[in-house]
């Protein structure tokens, strides 16, 4: 106890300065003291003990849109950092997504809806590979890895990229999908909204999709030490969470000119590709999580579960 409120003291004024650099006029965190206390420290201390120096240990965390992945992710990066003196590196799954030309020709070889990012198969899942090869090599030299922008719905230019200098001792590997396993091909002949009624008849969206969960995906995510999910109570939470999350990205673009920025029905229909993978992680990634963050109506941890010892 005394040593979490020792953290506390050091880690508060980072914390609390990275979380009023998200903030807007109308969006500000709530029960920030609550959240770095009884959460985020016990759980970088639990990381803390897991992580050995001589190889970087790998942090999944997931959750579904808008459960606030990225502030969590950075908070824990923060403590890390400050208070036990970790080397850490954040980076998001939605990093790695293929260019919006990658899409294109994606979408016209195997179906239109692979145009949409998001799903397993829009991601280059060969450089997710090769970073978490090249990163755990003994003869490990400084990475350059790509920037995602959500505004263009493109790539970052390089010179925005990652410069990995120096292996980490811990890496924080986020994003929706994280851990997410495939189906039985049979559930997927079920339709669970109107974009599959209609733009995927043949299920070969479907298909497509799974099968890359249940190749690569699965061979990129079984090398995690441990997976913390953020567990949402519902789809519908995740769609006003998403929508919020728009908002806030217009209000904090400097430069609006060509932002490829949602409204409410651009957020339900985008979400329609991401319902099917999250509704069956709502069932299925508690049984096998490292740790579980579960979130309340109003976006906050309302209980942590660990599994994993």
């Amino acid at each position: 106890m005394k040593l979490a409120v020792h953290c506390y003291s050091k880690v508060k004024k980072n914390c609390f300065k990275y979380l009023k650099s998200q903030e807007t006029k109308t969006d500000k965190f709530k029960n920030k003291e609550r959240m770095i206390k009884s959460f985020l420290i016990p759980l970088c201390f639990w990381i803390s003990k897991k992580a050995d120096k001589k190889r970087p240990y790998f942090v999944g965390l997931a959750g579904g849109q808008g459960t606030g992945k990225t502030t969590i992710s950075s908070l824990i990066k923060i403590i890390l950092t400050r208070y036990f003196k970790l080397k850490v590196f954040k980076i998001s799954i939605d990093d790695f997504y293929k260019t919006r030309k990658e899409r294109l020709s994606l979408s016209n070889r195997i179906h239109p809806m692979l145009l949409t990012r998001g799903v397993p198969g829009t991601h280059d899942i060969n450089m997710m590979l090769n970073f978490f090869r090249k990163v755990k090599s003994k003869k490990f030299k400084k990475l350059k890895l790509p920037t995602f922008n959500k505004a263009i719905d493109d790539r970052f230019n390089k010179k925005k990229w990652y410069n990995l200098r120096n292996k980490p001792d811990v890496i924080i590997f986020e994003g929706w999908c994280v851990g997410a396993k495939s189906e039985k091909n049979s559930s997927l002949k079920k339709t669970i909204n109107s974009m599959e009624k209609v733009k995927d008849q043949k299920q070969i969206w479907r298909k497509y999709v799974n099968q890359q969960l249940k190749l690569k995906y699965k061979n990129l995510y079984s090398q995690l030490n441990c997976l913390i999910y953020l567990k949402a109570k519902n789809f519908n939470l995740l769609q006003q969470w998403r929508l919020k999350q728009e908002r806030k990205l217009w209000v904090k673009s400097k430069k609006k000119i060509n932002l490829k920025i949602m409204n409410k029905n651009d957020v339900i229909n985008f979400m329609q590709t991401y319902q099917r993978i999250t509704q069956n992680m709502f069932k299925h990634t508690p049984k096998y999580a490292s740790i579980i963050f579960k979130l309340d109506n109003k976006h906050q941890i309302s209980s942590a579960i660990y599994k994993k010892k």
